[in-house]
């Protein structure tokens, strides 16, 4: 998609723009603490790349980077206030300064990943935390791939989904319309899992489009107690008791935790699979606790999955900058069918050039 652009705040002649709009929050709270303002644009580091951001992707870390909630994202966000004034992670832009020992991207790439600060006209990456953009996505269905895709991409390689040798058996999804739900939907059915879907009854012809042979309405249904065993289960709502999930599961199958909004404001339900470790260390069955890695060659493998295999993010809504505020609002209503993305306008010249 083409993408019109304008310039960032404009200098007086002869000098050059070292300002640009951006979205800041001085203290952790709701989307109210959001507000727009003109920013300093940053330099990036020996290792990192300056973007022109097209597009930002709205996301379950942004809101809990925002909020300061769990109480355990301030012990790396900032215990008082936070560290990082302009928030968003998911990023689609172009690169349009390199660090001193960048050699693998080019002036004028249009790459995506995860940015420090991607809701703002511009922002830094680490050079190892993008990749070029697959052109059969769009700057906004680029910019919500990384995040949650590598969430559900390394999930389903720790579960062994579809390796070699292995037959990509039954897998069960736990909040299969989410983010990282409906990424790891599409991504199990492709590598020939037999997918059941746990979602809301309103979703189920969403994630049915992703792939999802079966579809489950928690509202209504007891996904755990139908008596169908999973060879793997991924857990990305939380709120289930370890023998619920292991009941569901095969001798020798797999439970991964994705994620939990259903926990307590201290550690948001982070501590119970800790928990779940220790308990399920000598079982046959095995427990997974994810800990996700943005690396250059997975974010390669998604792009090729976009390139080939016709993966593509499924966008919920599209805001612009000066909406931050409504698009988190939008995604705690727990309306959401996929991804939201901030539609960012800027200049795709090098700033300081």
């Amino acid at each position: 998609m083409t993408t019109t652009r304008e310039s960032a705040t404009a200098p007086p002649p002869g000098e050059r723009p070292r300002a640009m709009t951006a979205v800041v929050q001085d203290r952790y709270g709701p989307p109210s603490v959001l507000r727009l303002d003109t920013v300093e644009i940053p330099t990036p580091g020996p290792d990192e790349v300056l973007l022109a951001v097209r597009a930002a992707g709205v996301s379950k870390g942004v809101w809990h980077m925002m909020t300061g909630l769990p109480y355990l994202v301030r012990l790396f966000g900032g215990l008082r206030r936070p560290r990082q004034t302009i928030p968003g992670m998911d990023v689609c832009g172009d690169v349009v300064r390199l660090g001193s020992r960048v050699t693998h991207l080019t002036v004028g790439e249009r790459v995506f990943g995860i940015a420090r600060g991607s809701f703002a006209e511009f922002a830094v990456a680490s050079a190892t935390h993008v990749a070029p953009a697959p052109d059969e996505l769009t700057d906004d269905e680029a910019a919500v791939f990384a995040e949650s895709a590598l969430t559900a991409l390394q999930a389903l390689d720790a579960a062994g989904v579809g390796s070699s040798g292995q037959q990509p058996g039954r897998v069960l999804i736990m909040g299969a319309s989410g983010g990282v739900g409906s990424f790891a939907v599409e991504l199990a059915a492709l590598r020939g899992a037999e997918v059941t879907a746990v979602c809301r009854g309103s979703k189920a012809e969403f994630v049915r489009q992703l792939g999802a042979t079966r579809v489950i309405d928690y509202t209504q249904t007891d996904p755990l107690a139908d008596g169908t065993l999973y060879d793997v289960i991924l857990d990305g709502a939380g709120g289930r008791t370890l023998s619920a999930l292991r009941g569901a599961l095969t001798p020798r199958g797999t439970l991964v935790f994705v994620g939990n909004e259903n926990g307590g404001r201290w550690t948001g339900g982070y501590g119970r699979p800790f928990g779940y470790q220790v308990r399920m260390a000598f079982r046959s069955q095995r427990f997974v606790n994810l800990l996700v890695r943005t690396r250059t060659d997975d974010l390669e493998r998604l792009a090729e999955h976009a390139r080939h295999d016709g993966i593509r993010p499924r966008l919920h809504a599209t805001f612009p900058l000066n909406a931050a505020r409504r698009a988190l609002a939008e995604l705690d209503s727990g309306a959401t069918a996929g991804k939201i993305a901030l539609h960012i306008i800027t200049n795709e010249q090098d700033p300081s050039a």
